[in-house]
């Protein structure tokens, strides 16, 4: 028997729930305090962790030759990955509304919490800073990409993909021209109530 819509909401639910508690105690292991939407940890972890850091002089002159030679070409990406941040959000900005679709929220995707890590040096902070934006930002330009295709083309491909998006799961089989025509609203319809919590 296949689980109702409503079974799986109900599951998924109850997942988020386990999750929480499962990182409250990982939380409780590691003396970390959320407060406000502020991390702290306790002055003891605290002590620790400063005692940890790489000093950033020693952290410099102690990488290979071939690192520091590459590291301009990684840090020249933040030029496309502006542009596409850009341009991604105002398209969203502008198609969004005229679709109906939920706009996808950047701050749940950029999330710049490592700065609280006292364990890391300042080039440390900055590495973690610009891995945490490209990569939030490639997660949250799939998921305005994710919910374009559900809204346009929420058909499967007839090859299977390497990493499928989540909402890919609930698109039409390809070559299924009558589910095409009978789901394609109700696809379009669950882009307006997507949850933002």
């Amino acid at each position: 028997m296949n689980p109702t819509i409503a079974d799986l909401i109900q599951r998924i639910r109850t997942m988020e729930e386990e999750l929480a508690v499962q990182l409250a105690l990982a939380q409780a292991d590691l003396h970390v305090h959320v407060v406000d939407g502020k991390i702290a940890f306790e002055q003891a972890v605290q002590r620790r962790h400063r005692a940890m850091k790489s000093h950033l002089l020693r952290y410099v002159l102690g990488a290979r030759a071939l690192i520091a030679l590459t590291a301009p070409v990684i840090y020249a990406l933040i030029i496309p990955f502006l542009l596409l941040d850009a341009f991604v959000s105002l398209y969203q900005a502008i198609c969004f509304p005229v679709y109906g679709i939920a706009k996808v929220r950047r701050r749940d995707y950029l999330i710049f919490d490592r700065r609280y890590l006292g364990y890391l040096n300042f080039l440390e902070k900055l590495n973690c800073a610009y891995c945490s934006y490209a990569n939030g930002l490639v997660a949250y330009v799939r998921e305005i990409g994710a919910r374009t295709e559900q809204y346009w083309c929420p058909i499967k491909h007839a090859r299977k993909l390497a990493a499928a998006h989540p909402r890919y799961a609930d698109f039409v089989d390809y070559g299924d021209a009558e589910a095409w025509r009978s789901e394609t609203d109700a696809l379009r319809h669950r882009l307006r109530s997507i949850r933002k919590d």
